[in-house]
């Protein structure tokens, strides 16, 4: 599976909520394939999508084309925007 998503189930952030739901319903709605990786079931998930990202301190939700880093919500919704979603998901 090509596509990761590094989201998080515990979380107190609203924003981070909405966001995670928003990217979500997003690649759905583009029938893009893509895998749900839960950083709360352990810090070593975490410390994994932040070090892929190149950020220590990287919150959810990042997405990933297998190891490679696409960005983060701000990103993804730039690239929504500007109808580039397959270049940003290095999927084109």
């Amino acid at each position: 599976m090509g596509i990761k998503l590094y989201y998080t189930t515990v979380t107190a952030s609203r924003t981070v909520k909405s966001q995670q739901a928003e990217m979500i319903r997003i690649l759905d709605s583009k029938s893009i394939q893509y895998e749900l990786v839960d950083i709360s079931v352990g810090g070593e998930l975490r410390d994994e999508m932040r070090s892929k990202a190149g950020d220590p301190t990287a919150v959810p939700p990042q997405l990933f084309n297998e190891d490679q880093y696409c960005g983060n919500y701000e990103m993804f919704s730039e690239a929504v925007e500007a109808d580039t979603v397959e270049q940003f998901l290095k999927l084109a």
